[in-house]
């Protein structure tokens, strides 16, 4: 199943964004069968990332749960929260996907 995960940062953690990426990154590569797409949310283009977004491939929800719960930002209080959703994909690749 497929889930949109869209987490809320906490601006008075964004210090750990910069000092974490590396392991972050290594965290998104080394899970890239589940992760399918990941990325900062940002109000503007210049701006700072204030919520970010992962597409997640995994069979329930609680499976997704102890993804992001394994992601090196997750300790560090600058998730101040996380919503998930399972999502349906309609239409990718210029195509009908059912």
């Amino acid at each position: 199943m497929l889930y949109v995960v869209l987490f809320t940062d906490e601006p008075s953690h964004a210090a750990v964004r910069p000092r974490l990426m590396p392991d972050h990154l290594a965290f998104l590569e080394a899970n890239k069968h589940r992760i399918l797409a990941a990325g900062p949310l940002r109000e503007s283009a210049d701006g700072a990332a204030t919520h970010g977004l992962w597409l997640v491939d995994a069979p329930d929800p609680e499976a997704v749960a102890a993804l992001y719960r394994a992601d090196p930002f997750w300790p560090t209080g600058l998730r101040r929260a996380v919503q998930v959703w399972q999502w349906s994909r309609v239409f990718a690749d210029g195509q009908r996907q059912i």
